[in-house]
């Protein structure tokens, strides 16, 4: 395993199907947000799959698992995070499935081409870049729209989508009328939504969306999830979704 590694980085286990993922802590780590992106997933066997700002690698890894999506493509732009994510491909001999793009996602389409791809995920920047910015860049790039921002994605998926094609996005439910705005405007509709709250009785922070290539308008929202109890524990729903084994329909 040490031959994967670099300094300051861990390996560590994803607790499913024996999968695994390179991070560095003193970097910008996955969060629970990318997890419930890679499970609000729907795929089919054979589809082919892009996800936007990929980081480490976790939504390609995650799903590559949960599914026999034939080809993912991850794209980011920051050289050490992307390594990080090839090198995690290369650990859980996934390069047959997944490649991953160290390029400005910007320049994604003129690589792998328009209207060709059947599902298109991304946990974008949730900050607007005009705000207080992380002194970490890693950090900073990650969470802020500085390469880019949530127009740039949400078009680049539009231009990545077949006709009927998906784009699953998680972001914060602050953004919500940006999101809808910025979707109908590159022809994505907004189809289903859920809310995720830290526990009852507390607004939601984030909002899962998934939108449809030209689809006509009506949306579904489905049942608010709580991430935490009371006493702090995951919720049951939470954990089932954590050990969910498929995202195939």
């Amino acid at each position: 395993m040490d031959k994967y590694l670099k300094e300051n980085e861990r390996i560590d286990d994803l607790q499913f199907n024996e999968l695994k993922i390179i991070q560095n802590p003193n970097g910008f780590c996955f969060g629970i947000d990318a997890v419930l992106l890679a499970n609000f997933v729907k795929v089919k066997q054979k589809h082919k799959m892009v996800d936007l700002g990929t980081g480490t690698g976790i939504i390609p890894i995650l799903v590559s698992g949960k599914s026999r999506v034939s080809e993912i493509i991850g794209v980011e732009i920051q050289d050490e995070v992307a390594d990080m994510a090839k090198r995690s491909v290369e650990l859980n001999r996934l390069q047959d499935r997944i490649k991953i793009e160290n390029i400005d996602m910007r320049q994604i389409c003129s690589i792998i081409g328009k209207n060709s791809y059947d599902v298109v995920t991304s946990n974008p920047p949730y900050m607007h870049s005009n705000g207080m910015i992380n002194p970490n860049d890693k950090k900073a790039i990650s969470r802020h729209g500085i390469m880019c921002d949530l127009e740039d994605v949400i078009k680049i998926a539009a231009d990545l989508l077949k006709p009927n094609g998906k784009f699953f996005m998680v972001n914060r439910s602050q953004r919500l009328v940006d999101i809808i705005d910025f979707g109908r405007k590159y022809k994505l509709e907004a189809k289903v939504m859920r809310f995720i709250h830290s526990k009852v009785g507390k607004s939601p922070k984030l909002v899962l969306v998934e939108f449809v290539k030209y689809a006509k308008p009506e949306l579904k929202i489905l049942n608010p999830l709580y991430v935490y109890k009371e006493d702090g524990t995951y919720t049951e729903e939470l954990l089932s979704i954590y050990a969910n084994q498929s995202v195939e329909v």
